[in-house]
């Protein structure tokens, strides 16, 4: 027989030992990639250059040139009262809305998955409906459940024999910003409630059983197997939440109070739009967006480290 000739699989290459040595490569991603690119720059990179240049003048609407004003804006933020409560009450939204929120949407979720509630498909729509209206819409029909003369929630009340929790709701400075947080909880909790029973359903149902046989009871089961296996989720929607509370507070509040009464409900972006477009003051109200960014820039870099730490 004849000897065999000595085969050699060539080594397998890299992704980046191929774009090395291939020059039409290279030339078509960055064919594809150039248009996104440019189209970041022009639309993320360029405004956000401007605010921050925006930010160093004293510039209003009536006013043909601009004073340079170095870091005067930045130091006024700390002497407006209306800018400090603008600044608590978005951070108490954040705080408190997404602790209610999620802990509402996993008791819905678990419920759901691991009930035996009939018409289960029926609650989940009811729940998530919310979520897929527009958010212009949910303030403008919450400023009416809210109405102190003809409100839905004034008249239950009265129906039920607690009329004297009866409330001028968005007119009290002392409950006007827990309303608002009302309408975020109800809006939000759907939505996190759909990603939980996508996390609960990729759950084993071997699990379950193995808990089960071994005399688990619910409670248990959901502290010992469910809460655990749903922590990569639960950081995941925490970050969400957190930053879709900073966003759609804005709208809410524009909406239902514009930051009345005397500032009780006003938040960072709200407070930044009256600014710029009531006062017409755009040197402050940059300033504003500055730290907005700031903020917004700190919860992404935290979300990625939860995403790294798992």
């Amino acid at each position: 027989m004849p000897a065999l000739k000595k085969f050699r699989i060539p080594p397998l290459q890299s992704d980046v030992a191929i774009f090395k040595n291939d020059k039409k490569l290279r030339l078509f991603l960055c064919a594809c990639i150039l248009p996104a690119a440019a189209l970041l720059v022009y639309i993320v990179l360029i405004p956000t250059v401007q605010v921050f240049s925006m930010s160093l003048y004293n510039q209003t609407a009536m006013s043909a040139t601009r004073s340079f004003a170095g870091l005067e804006n930045y130091t006024y933020l700390l002497q407006d009262e209306y800018f400090l409560q603008a600044f608590s009450n978005t951070f108490k939204l954040m705080l408190g809305v997404p602790l209610v929120t999620l802990a509402l949407a996993l008791v819905m979720a678990v419920i759901i998955t691991q009930s035996r509630l009939k018409e289960k498909k029926f609650y989940r729509v009811v729940m998530f409906l919310p979520s897929i209206l527009s958010t212009t819409v949910i303030g403008m029909l919450w400023t009416f459940i809210y109405n102190p003369n003809m409100g839905l929630l004034n008249n239950l009340l009265e129906k039920l024999g607690l009329g004297f929790w009866a409330h001028a709701w968005l007119g009290d400075p002392k409950v006007a910003l827990l309303a608002v947080a009302v309408v975020l909880v109800w809006t939000n909790a759907g939505y996190y409630m759909v990603m939980y029973i996508a996390g609960i359903d990729n759950i084993s149902p071997d699990v379950y059983e193995a808990a089960t046989i071994d005399g688990a009871g619910e409670m248990a089961k959901f502290w010992r197997i469910t809460l655990p296996l749903l922590t990569r989720v639960i950081k995941t929607t925490v970050v969400l939440c957190i930053s879709t509370v900073l966003s759609s507070s804005f709208v809410l509040v524009t909406v239902m109070t514009n930051g009345a009464p005397a500032g009780a409900t006003s938040v960072l972006l709200q407070y930044m739009y009256q600014q710029a477009f009531t006062n017409a003051n755009y040197g402050y109200a940059m300033a504003i967006a500055v730290v907005t960014l700031t903020i917004a820039f700190l919860l992404s870099k935290l979300s990625d480290r939860l995403t790294k730490n798992d």
